[in-house]
């Protein structure tokens, strides 16, 4: 039995995230949080919302104990992306493009 929570329309690039979501892939839930409280990146902050869901999607939802729950699979997404315009000399315009992410994480009982 999985559970799993999604957030989706992140403002923060999938390159970044998926950075701190390798760290956690695999990983026993009590395990994972330890990893996210100290990890120093805004991708973190992110991902320890949706673990925290899942968790709470297993215990509410499917009866599942939460000392036995591990993080079965986790990724990210790319999201729609946002486009905005930097104006720059001589009349030009730069493109700036603001990412948006899907994360996953799916927990499962060991």
């Amino acid at each position: 039995m999985e559970a799993k929570a999604v957030a989706k329309f992140v403002r923060i690039a999938p390159r970044k995230v998926r950075v701190v979501m390798n760290l956690i892939r695999g990983k026993n839930v009590a395990d994972a949080f330890a990893i996210l409280k100290f990890t120093p990146k805004v991708g973190a902050e992110v991902i320890e919302k949706v673990l925290k869901s899942a968790v709470a999607n297993a215990e509410n939802n499917f009866d599942m104990n939460v000392d036995k729950l591990y993080v079965a699979s986790a990724y990210v997404d790319q999201g729609p992306t946002l486009k905005r315009i930097h104006p720059r000399s001589r009349g030009q315009a730069f493109s700036i493009f603001k990412r948006t992410s899907h994360v996953t994480v799916v927990v499962a009982e060991r």
